[in-house]
């Protein structure tokens, strides 16, 4: 197999990890290797789980990105942007980080979303015009930030590229988001939320969203201003993290537990109406147990085969919440 000239690891299933990649991939033809042919690069979506989350063929390329995901010591790594406080799996790593002074990596845990993150880098050290992928750079600083007017416009849906969103989050083509991200680098937002091959499979996300939204309404509780449910017999892996704000406005935290084909997972969020009364910092919590995440939300992944234990942690979890 030829060995790509450029790969990219990118968060999969994650608005801000697609556009993120798309914001790279055009940054790196025009700027980095003006005239680079984009088929020469390939996509890897990276997601977090119970062990190292990359393998060998992280960094197959010649060059190879890493953006809106975890760091690596990995001398193979060239490029990499992220915005989570929890970057760095361990000490090491973040030392790593620190002692190697890269012109090429990035990382700036008080930034919303990585895509506007990287544009501001690419613009500010490396000559970069982002312009044309504003819309897209915006979007992803209102998904990412959870800058939303209010839980009704998270959770109905209704603008396109919220749909985007969705679809990113929700589909099962491998081939999806590698393609969105091609097409993104290189059209306006706008353009291709037009698309059928985007419109088309979203109807039945769409209809399986209100669904879901009705039967997190159904198992929701809330107690002490925390709001639980659990969805971990529906073999889900995301689920939106606004539905329980718009249940309950007062909540000021949620705790949830889904379980898909590769893992078990508890989503610690915020509520992003009421930052100013947030008192836990939920990235913290989530590395206790290997997770990690935003002070504001953050997830923890346990093995498949442990939904017990992830039960009994996202109980504890909501208890300490409600202190």
């Amino acid at each position: 197999m030829t060995q790509p000239a450029l790969q990219i690891c990118f968060h999969d299933h994650c608005f801000d990890g697609v556009a993120s990649a798309a914001t790279f991939l055009r940054f790196y033809r025009e700027r980095v290797r003006p005239g680079f042919d984009p088929s020469q690069a390939t996509f890897l979506g990276m997601a977090h789980k119970a062990g190292a989350p990359f393998s060998s063929e992280s960094f197959a390329g010649v060059e190879n990105a890493c953006v809106d995901f975890r760091y690596a010591q990995d001398p193979r790594l060239t490029w990499w942007f992220d915005h989570h406080q929890s970057a760095f799996e361990t000490p090491a790593d973040k030392a790593h980080f620190e002692a190697e002074h890269s012109p090429q990596k990035f990382w700036d845990p008080a930034r919303k979303s990585c895509t506007k993150f990287l544009a501001d880098i690419a613009k500010d050290k490396f000559g970069w015009d982002p312009s044309p992928l504003k819309e897209l750079i915006d979007w992803a600083e209102v998904i990412d930030g959870a800058l939303f007017p209010d839980a009704k416009t998270a959770v109905e849906l209704v603008h396109p590229a919220l749909q985007l969103m969705l679809l990113i989050e929700a589909t099962k083509d491998p081939g999806l988001c590698p393609r969105l991200i091609r097409e993104l680098s290189d059209r306006t937002l706008s353009a291709v939320l037009a698309e059928p091959w985007v419109t088309e499979p979203l109807k039945p996300l769409l209809e399986r969203h209100q669904k879901i939204v009705g039967l997190v309404n159904e198992r929701i509780t809330c107690e002490g201003r925390v709001a639980t449910f659990d969805l971990a017999d529906l073999g889900l892996d995301n689920i939106n993290k606004f539905i329980a704000y718009h249940r309950f406005p007062d909540a000021l935290y949620t705790v949830s537990v889904v379980k898909s084909a590769t893992r078990c997972k508890i989503s610690l969020g915020s509520n992003p109406w009421r930052q100013a009364e947030r008192k836990h910092n939920l990235a913290r919590m989530a590395e206790r147990f290997g997770g990690g995440g935003h002070p504001a939300v953050a997830a923890i992944s346990f093995g498949v085969d442990e939904l017990e234990k992830t039960r009994a942690v996202a109980k504890d979890l909501a208890a300490e919440l409600r202190t």
